[in-house]
């Protein structure tokens, strides 16, 4: 079951479940469209997997089985590890 973690990674913005913007890679790092194009050219900073499209758990499913609240932040944002 995927965590659909809340945020981007590199810059914290909001990613709720049902966000288009957020994409992942095989680890669930998460990570929002623009980082991962502008920054990380669509490669995981910290498995160096590939970064694609998180699915969007349907609202149903959202009450027996939530998303994730727990936030991950890169402490220097992801700039200087790329």
């Amino acid at each position: 079951m995927l965590e659909l973690r809340p945020n981007c990674e590199c810059c914290n913005k909001d990613l709720p479940p049902a966000s288009n913007e957020a994409v992942i890679c095989t680890f669930e790092c998460t990570f929002c469209k623009t980082c991962a194009t502008t920054i990380l050219n669509n490669k995981c900073p910290n498995c160096g997997g590939n970064l694609v499209e998180r699915p969007i758990r349907p609202e149903n499913e959202l009450q027996n089985h939530p998303a994730s609240t727990k936030r991950v932040l890169k402490e220097n944002g992801c700039r200087n590890i790329v």
